[in-house]
Parts: C-alpha cells; structure tokens; sequence
C-alpha cells in the first residue's frame, strides 16, 4: 500500500499543498514590502505527468509571480492570495481524507475497528 502510485501521489499532493500554504502566508506576511515579489508553487502539472508515469511521486517547486507590481514593486494581491489560500485548504483537506480512507481499509483488512 505505501508504495503505490496513489498513495505516493496523495502524499506528494500534501507536501506541495503544505508548501504552497507557506508560501501563502509568506506572501501575506510580506504585504507591504518593498520591491517583494509573491512566490507561487507548481506541481499539480508534474504530479499528473508522474501518476501517468507510474510513480506519482514529485517534488513541488517554487518561483517569483510574474504578475505586475504595485508602485513600490510588490506584486501581493491579498485578494488572490485568500482565494488561493481557501482553494489550497479544500485540496489538502480532501488529500487528508483521502489518506484517512486508505488506513480506514487497512484497519478493516488486518480485522481491527
């Protein structure tokens, strides 16, 4: 079970979805800051690819927002940064209980409850 392709896709999904929060609320923190720009996180493209693969396995990857900048050269949006924020909580929340089902299964297959 733990080295199956969705399992490792499911917990591939939760690293990525953990580090995009961090770096939403990075962003958030940084608000006001001069010449700050927002980073965003990317693996949902290389995850996909991965799982066609066979190994569902990837590592999520950071970069600077390409959006344009204020006058003082940040480019946060809060607007877009709490809109992604509540999209990256559903999605780790679904992974979590996606994970909770798999042990709820394997609970049931060793005779526990």
């Amino acid at each position: 079970m733990f080295d199956s392709v969705s399992f490792s896709a499911v917990n591939s999904a939760l690293d990525g979805l953990a580090l995009r929060q961090r770096v939403i609320a990075n962003n958030v923190a940084n608000i006001n800051t001069p010449d700050f720009k927002a980073g965003r996180v990317a693996f949902e493209e290389t995850l996909a690819s991965a799982v066609r693969d066979g190994s569902g396995t990837v590592a999520a990857t950071q970069a600077s927002s390409l959006e344009p900048t204020r006058t003082d050269g940040n480019n946060v949006n809060l607007d877009s940064e709490t809109l992604l924020n509540v999209d990256t909580n559903l999605r780790y929340q679904l992974a979590t209980q996606a994970v909770d089902q798999e042990f709820s299964f394997m609970r049931i297959a060793m005779g526990a409850s």
